[in-house]
């Protein structure tokens, strides 16, 4: 018997040494459900500069490639204000779930961006995205509630929101550190 449990510890020392060799851009998700409502945090740092960070944050259209995310259309732009509109595809049990929305972004040049959803399938959506630079890499913070609109009991939902969300932002963190923006970035 002691020398399963060893074994068994070995395991999972070696998963969790594992684990930590194919997250390389710290990607931290923290995913809690209060009164109905998803509050979603997540982090990740990239070796890349501010500037070139906010570009990829802020090519919307863009955000084709990264998974789940189906379509991605600006539909205007006023000042510092972006509204886009997105279908992203979830998978929830055997159900291939689109969920539109129309979301306002309020930009702020390097530092962040906070957005809502003006209209959609959920019944609410909004948070921020942060960006920080430290040394050579530039950290990624999202934050948001999502309060769903949904026939699927919301423990189905959390389970698979939690599930979903790491290979989600661990893509995106990928996608970002391979980004190359078309045109030369001007910081300002």
């Amino acid at each position: 018997m002691k020398w399963f449990l060893t074994l068994a510890l070995a395991f999972f020392i070696s998963q969790s040494f594992a684990q930590d060799n194919t997250n390389p851009f710290d990607v931290q998700v923290n995913v809690s459900r209060v009164d109905g409502q998803f509050h979603v945090q997540v982090s990740y740092s990239v070796p890349m500069n501010i500037c070139s960070a906010y570009t990829f944050l802020t090519d919307y259209e863009g955000s084709k490639n990264i998974p789940g995310i189906v379509e991605a259309k600006i539909v205007s732009r006023v000042g510092n204000k972006v509204r886009v509109y997105r279908v992203v595809e979830e998978q929830i049990l055997f159900f291939s779930i689109d969920m539109k929305s129309t979301v306002e972004y309020t930009e702020l040049p390097n530092k962040s961006l906070t957005f809502e959803q003006i209209s959609g399938d959920t019944r609410s959506y909004k948070g921020t995205w942060k960006l920080l630079e430290e040394k050579d890499k530039t950290v990624f913070k999202y934050d948001s509630q999502i309060e769903p609109n949904s026939f699927i009991p919301l423990a189905i939902v959390e389970y698979f929101i939690k599930n979903s969300m790491r290979g989600r932002f661990e893509s995106m963190a990928q996608r970002a550190s391979q980004y190359k923006p078309i045109e030369p970035v001007a910081c300002k």
